[in-house]
């Protein structure tokens, strides 16, 4: 083989090495990007919004989300844990009929309580408890979101927030999705369904408790 020959191959092996460096983290960014927005769902876009499009900005804190709370597990609820949550969510239900800010705040401090109980961090650290429940349930955490703002919001009518019950009843109907989520966390199918059977409302439930209460409102 001459020299020239074996100098064009060199170049060649160097072209390929160097093209395979800078090709490398950039198939790597698309795969984590990719595995990101599969895990988080609408939560993926709602960061990626936030950071006004920033799509690796976006991505970088989800990624950090993930290394703190990737780990996380969760523990399962006793029989009577489970019982006495459901109660309380049965209790908000009832309280959203007449006072629709006030069940809202009760959910809120609920699905804290409960998220607390199946390990994730103590509700006092909302935005910590946010994050690492947007790792696990990344469908379902912003009823979590929704519940919590709206707990903290001043009533539209400066009472009980009848002014605004339509966005408090969709709050509440979607916080209840991740309440469900939660409480079959951890659990067999078979469970799941006894509990959805027995003594835990149905989100059918909520809407009629909701309904039953806009009537009242607008009479």
């Amino acid at each position: 083989m001459s020299t020239g020959l074996i100098i064009a191959v060199l170049v060649i092996v160097a072209a390929v090495i160097v093209l395979a460096a800078v090709l490398a983290p950039r198939a790597r960014n698309r795969t984590g990007g990719k595995n990101l927005k599969q895990r988080f769902g609408p939560e993926y876009d709602r960061t990626v919004a936030r950071h006004d499009g920033d799509t690796k900005a976006a991505e970088r804190e989800l990624a950090g989300r993930v290394e703190r709370h990737g780990d996380l597990r969760r523990r399962p609820l006793e029989a009577t844990e489970r019982e006495r949550f459901e109660a309380r969510w049965a209790a908000v239900q009832e309280h959203f009929v007449d006072s629709p800010h006030e069940a809202v705040t009760e959910a809120d401090g609920l699905l804290a309580d409960l998220a607390g109980a199946l390990g994730f961090p103590d509700g006092g650290q909302y935005e910590e408890q946010l994050a690492a429940l947007s790792v696990h349930h990344g469908h379902h955490v912003h009823g979590y979101r929704r519940v919590h703002r709206a707990a903290y919001a001043a009533p539209a009518d400066g009472r009980d927030g009848s002014g605004n019950t339509e966005e408090l009843r969709a709050a509440l109907l979607e916080a209840r999705e991740l309440f469900d989520e939660l409480m079959g966390a951890g659990h067999s199918d078979a469970n799941r369904h006894h509990a959805a059977a027995g003594s835990t409302p149905t989100r059918a439930d909520a809407a009629a408790h909701a309904d039953d209460g806009r009537t009242r409102t607008d009479h």
